[in-house]
């Protein structure tokens, strides 16, 4: 089978700088943009293997908007015993204010992106969901369409399920969620870690780029007004700002780009906001452990993908294990995203052992502990044209409109640093694109 040819990789990186293909990010309080490294050799994933990942991608993002929907209305999982409800209401990411709202079309989480790894046992395995904001689906579109002008023959000659329908999938689930109006992407503004992505898909979608000065609320509906100054009403908003942003009358008084009264639109069900806010609830690092048992209770099914071996030390036993096996583990805190937070026991000064052991014991709600998968290593190309490998992870982008749909890419990142485990773009990693093979 042929592959991206290697001579490529500098031509297509070439054209990332040109079209502008960057990511930012806020460090000791200054904003630093720098593209997004690319490497021209894909992950190539099989057909049949594509089909289980499907499938039980499928099934996880169905379970977590049932998980939503219960937590938020009857929390039938929290008075059967299944989900401790100190666990919920300890968690930072549930929003009271989002009690009994109903979603259009009782969806949550339109976009989910989740983090998978390859294990070296042929075993694929959830790290992380992500049900916010996840970003990232613009890159390997991005890439895919430059490597076609690079080397217009690649996909003329290797069977590759097209990935050019991302936009189409996220335009039907808007389409299908929305109250009246146009669809819209909210964004922060130019200075923003995605904005790239943001106007990106603006464009792809066919939905209206705006920020919240362009918007405002009349008689509990939104409207946005264009550059000609005509009002146009908004039924879906897809949000690029976290939730506490989102509106200063509901949440954080002091924000600046959200909108006043828009959890009064959405309440009054006049308005789709994709995703939903509150959704932070389901995708805490801690939440992610009850996400087999959420399958199992709502579905009544058995997971077909598997968690990492995980350890909650809000569980005595759990916390026992954690604490006598710790160096043998990787510690996450909750709370954090990116690949901060993230420590792995065997790294640790014996100071910070021992600070850790305190936290753990005082803060249990704060960490969870996993077992290290060791997963695949991916062929990385270097500047002169030698390969090394790399471990990389795979961020999956599942959309639920009618029905709940994988796209058939994804966003495959890999670390630059030979000794780590952690991926992330914030964290200088680069991405590839994802072949998934059409039989």
């Amino acid at each position: 089978m042929n592959t991206t040819p290697v001579a490529n990789a500098r031509e297509i990186n070439s054209l990332m700088a040109r079209y502008g293909v960057k990511f930012g990010i806020y460090k000791n309080g200054t904003f630093k943009e720098q593209l997004f490294p690319f490497d021209a050799i894909p992950r190539i994933i099989k057909h049949e293997d594509f089909q289980k990942i499907e499938k039980g991608l499928i099934q996880r993002v169905d379970a977590l908007n049932m998980f939503l929907y219960d937590i938020y209305h009857d929390k039938k999982i929290v008075k059967d015993g299944v989900v401790p409800e100190d666990f919920i209401y300890m968690s930072k990411n549930y929003m009271p204010e989002c009690e009994g709202i109903d979603p259009s079309k009782k969806i949550y989480s339109h976009i989910s992106g989740i983090d998978l790894v390859e294990g070296k046992d042929d075993e694929w395995y959830i790290l992380e969901d992500n049900l916010r904001i996840p970003s990232g689906a613009s890159y390997p579109l991005i890439a895919r369409e430059l490597t076609r002008i690079a080397s217009p023959k690649t996909f003329e000659q290797n069977n590759i399920v097209d990935n050019r329908n991302y936009a189409q999938m996220l335009r039907e689930a808007m389409d299908y969620c929305n109250c009246g109006g146009i669809n819209a992407i909210l964004t922060p503004g130019r200075y923003n870690a995605a904005y790239f992505e943001h106007s990106y898909l603006a464009e792809r979608t066919g939905a209206a780029l705006v920020q919240s000065h362009e918007l405002f609320i009349e008689n509990n509906i939104l409207y946005h007004r264009d550059y000609s100054g005509k009002k146009n009403r908004v039924g879906a908003l897809y949000r690029r700002i976290s939730d506490e942003y989102l509106d200063p009358l509901s949440f954080n008084p002091e924000s600046l780009i959200g909108i006043p009264g828009l959890m009064d639109t959405y309440r009054a069900g006049n308005l789709a906001i994709i995703n939903a806010p509150g959704n932070g609830v389901a995708d805490d690092k801690g939440a992610y452990y009850f996400v087999p048992k959420m399958i199992k209770y709502y579905l009544n099914e058995e997971p077909i993908l598997n968690n990492a071996p995980t350890y909650l030390p809000f569980y005595p036993d759990d916390q026992k294990y954690v604490l006598e096996n710790i160096r043998k583990l990787v510690i996450k805190d909750v709370a954090e995203a990116g690949g901060y937070g993230v420590m792995f026991g065997a790294d640790l000064s014996e100071e910070r052992l021992e600070e850790m052991i305190h936290l753990i014991k005082t803060e249990p709600r704060r960490w969870i502990a996993q077992e290290i998968i060791d997963f695949k290593d991916l062929p990385i190309l270097e500047e002169d044209g030698t390969q090394i490998m790399r471990k990389a992870d795979l961020r999956a982008f599942v959309i639920a409109g009618e029905t709940t749909k994988v796209w058939a890419s994804g966003l495959t990142r890999f670390s630059r640093n030979p000794d780590s485990f952690v991926v992330n773009s914030s964290q200088g990693g680069g991405f590839k694109d994802t072949w998934v093979l059409s039989r």
